[in-house]
């Protein structure tokens, strides 16, 4: 059965690395069929460090995914993130060789083009670009230009970047597990598709996706993407800290965080103590949990400040940019007790947390809507989109070759011509990933 082709997203984290396999049901919701995970050793803030490493963890994930549901992988989605990427605002036009012919496709692939020429850092490459809005003949706010007439068409554009080699990296890790790259997605859009209703994206959101190794950043506005951000910090440093600041082992802090950690050092009582066994043979340690949630406090500010400059920088103090529906925090730090509470307070915006149940099957399992997995869910769904939009192709060009054997019948004056189906613009990432696939086949 075509219809029910199922999709896998490949989640490669910091923390861990994340394989998810879902179709969609007959109510069009994604159904996940089967979940693997396995602890990510060779990522480093968001970026591949140890490609053996890494190849090993994504084979794991894999496998255990493929035996819970019984399906074979052979493709994936996977997300990029990572300290190299930022994002930049950028306005460019093309000038019409013909103002008397409607505004077409054509004319915004060669304006989006255009875009791809500006001149990047050694290195770097231009992930996306998205159109915010158009201009024509300096008639402003435009949202969509096809059907009108101009000479000079302009847009702002919201154009993301990122290194070519990390994400060369992350291909070299999907093709060298045995797996085929179907797509490549930015993770923070991911995660947004997941957990963001499209009232929310419309009113005004923040999105803020708290990984292990880095804290990523969706802006929305009007229903469009407006500004994306990577920041280097995630749960992992909160973990290091405690590790630092109590002198325990990675291990047990990272359970005393999950267990009896908070954002909010006002919170705990002064005589409230964990004791922690003492590593072979020595004395047991005593933390209060006050100076658990003071360490915890700390780091945490510290990353929200840092988000809340780049919510400032996309503009939202301004009257027309504010963000009604303020910040929605996922991924696995949103998990953080009273973290709510603190990003109210720094930032003066409304927050929730958000969890990938937006467009997943009501029979879901729990564990899954759990903002842990909001990334994952993500890539799910753009894989399934993916193949819903190459269906779609397929069955225009169809149509099309018919259209042209009923053009070359002669036409009956009453007759109407069906014009054939609008190919939906390729998104600049189906063409990254294409890219991404050459240069591995050209490498091997």
């Amino acid at each position: 059965m075509e219809n029910n082709k199922i999709s896998v997203g490949l989640d490669v984290g910091t923390t861990k690395i994340v394989a998810m396999i879902g179709r969609k049901n007959d109510y069009g919701k994604a159904e996940i069929l089967g979940i693997g995970r396995a602890k990510s050793l060779g990522v480093h803030r968001g970026v591949v460090n140890n490609i053996t490493q890494t190849i090993q963890s994504i084979q794991q994930a894999i496998q255990e995914a493929e035996a819970e549901s019984g399906q074979k992988i052979e493709e994936v989605t996977v997300g990029i993130a990572g300290q190299h990427i930022r994002s930049l605002q950028h306005s460019d036009y093309i000038t019409r060789a013909n103002s008397e012919l409607v505004i077409d496709e054509e004319d915004i692939d060669r304006l989006i083009n255009q875009v791809h020429k500006l001149v990047m850092l050694p290195g770097e490459e231009i992930i996306h670009v998205l159109p915010q809005e158009y201009k024509i003949d300096g008639q402003a706010e435009i949202k969509e230009p096809i059907g009108m007439y101009g000479g000079r068409l302009e847009a702002n554009f919201h154009v993301v970047v990122g290194q070519v080699s990390s994400i060369r990296n992350i291909g070299r890790c999907v093709k060298s597990s045995g797996l085929e790259l179907e797509g490549i997605t930015l993770e923070p859009l991911a995660s947004a598709n997941a957990v963001l209703s499209q009232e929310e994206k419309e009113a005004g959101v923040a999105l803020i996706d708290i990984g292990g190794g880095t804290t990523d950043l969706a802006v929305f506005k009007d229903g469009i993407i407006r500004h994306t951000a990577v920041i280097p910090f995630g749960g992992n440093v909160i973990t290091e800290d405690i590790k630092e600041g109590c002198s325990i082992i990675e291990k047990q802090a990272e359970l005393l965080k999950i267990k009896f950690g908070s954002a909010w050092p006002g919170e705990n009582k002064d005589n409230e103590i964990v004791s922690i066994p003492g590593l072979r043979g020595r004395e047991p340690k005593e933390i209060t949990l006050k100076n658990l949630s003071k360490i915890i406090h700390a780091r945490v500010v510290e990353i929200v400040e840092q988000v809340y400059v780049e919510i400032k920088n996309y503009g939202h103090e301004e009257q027309k940019k504010k963000l009604i529906a303020g910040i929605v925090l996922t991924g696995g730090g949103a998990q953080l007790k009273h973290l709510k509470q603190l990003v109210e307070y720094i930032t003066g915006m409304d927050t929730r947390i958000g969890y990938p149940n937006e467009h997943l099957a009501g029979d879901s399992d729990e564990e899954i809507a759990s903002p842990l997995y909001a990334t994952a869910v993500g890539l799910v769904m753009d894989g399934l989109k993916r193949q819903e939009r190459k269906r779609i192709e397929k069955a225009a060009e169809k149509e099309t070759v018919e259209d042209v054997e009923i053009a070359a019948a002669p036409i009956e004056e009453e007759e109407v011509l069906i014009p054939p189906i609008k190919k939906e613009r390729r998104s600049f990432l189906d063409k990254l990933t294409d890219r991404v696939k050459d240069f591995l086949d050209n490498a091997e």
